[in-house]
């Protein structure tokens, strides 16, 4: 890693947004998934900025950044990105979303377009969440595996007494059984720097999206990744990639520790695949 850098910026609406920066040369803005860090993407900053100027955010009251009483709205999030890459001058950028973090990208293509971005990376993302709104049949195939029951049940939970306890079962969920008890221990208390009603929030918002529609109106290089071992199904990643225009798709297998959280248990490999993907683009 060379010249790691911790800074922030404001968005127009005054919020601080904590990001980790390191490293020169082509610009990857990594966005996190659902009430997780920019310091869970540790792993990617440290091998990559060798050769790319990498830049890690904490979305709005995640991680490090500013935890205002509002905004915990996937729009509001793609806003803060566009925040982000205007107050550093940024273009030319490949944004790599994670779960949540590729609901932010779809968002801000949606509300901006191809604006500042020339490359996607999308990990693991299912375009529509509740079960509810898939067409008849194809619920599991499409990742719209949570239905309203589950989800306003994990909305309580994080609304009483013992959040932390309501969020396990769906955070046990993204790892394999490779993950150690320490860095599970680790994840569980970067999660938590979300706050449990913002969380919340942020969860009712996210599970109501359906952005099947702005798939299609993708117009740049575009990886998309899933994994045998994740509880999204690999037909969720092979259905979000055949959507996309000459989109490229990347399967880890159980073998590869393909699992929601693949970047942390197999970074070597995932590293790999980024950067073959960032050479070829380039070329």
């Amino acid at each position: 890693m060379t010249g790691q850098f911790n800074g922030d910026i404001a968005t127009n609406d005054g919020v601080r947004i904590r990001y980790t920066m390191a490293g020169s040369g082509a610009v990857l803005v990594m966005i996190p998934g659902f009430s997780q860090s920019a310091a869970e993407f540790g792993k990617q900053i440290d091998e990559l900025s060798h050769d790319y100027r990498v830049i890690a955010m904490d979305l709005r009251g995640h991680g490090n950044s500013d935890k205002p009483s509002h905004g915990y709205r996937v729009s509001r999030l793609a806003a803060d990105l566009r925040d982000l890459l205007e107050a550093l001058d940024l273009s030319e950028v490949t944004l790599v979303g994670h779960s949540l973090g590729c609901t932010v990208i779809w968002s801000y293509w949606d509300l901006f377009g191809s604006e500042r971005i020339s490359r996607l990376v999308l990990v693991d993302q299912a375009a529509i969440a509740a079960a509810e709104l898939a067409p008849p049949g194809r619920a599991e195939e499409l990742g719209a595996i949570f239905t309203h029951e589950m989800a306003t049940g994990i909305v309580a939970g994080l609304r009483g007494p013992n959040p932390a306890t309501a969020w396990k079962p769906t955070l046990d969920m993204m790892h394999g059984p490779s993950l150690s008890g320490e860095d599970l221990a680790w994840i569980s208390d970067q999660n938590a720097l979300l706050p449990p009603e913002h969380a919340a929030t942020l969860y009712l918002d996210h599970y109501g999206n359906d952005w099947r529609d702005v798939l299609p109106r993708i117009t740049v290089p575009t990886l998309v990744i899933g994994g045998e071992a994740s509880f999204f199904a690999t037909s969720v990643a092979e259905w979000v990639a055949s959507q996309i225009p000459d989109a490229r798709l990347r399967i880890f297998s159980e073998a590869e520790h393909g699992s929601h959280l693949v970047f942390w248990e197999n970074p070597e490999l995932f590293n790999s695949v980024i950067r073959q993907f960032l050479t070829d683009a380039y070329r």
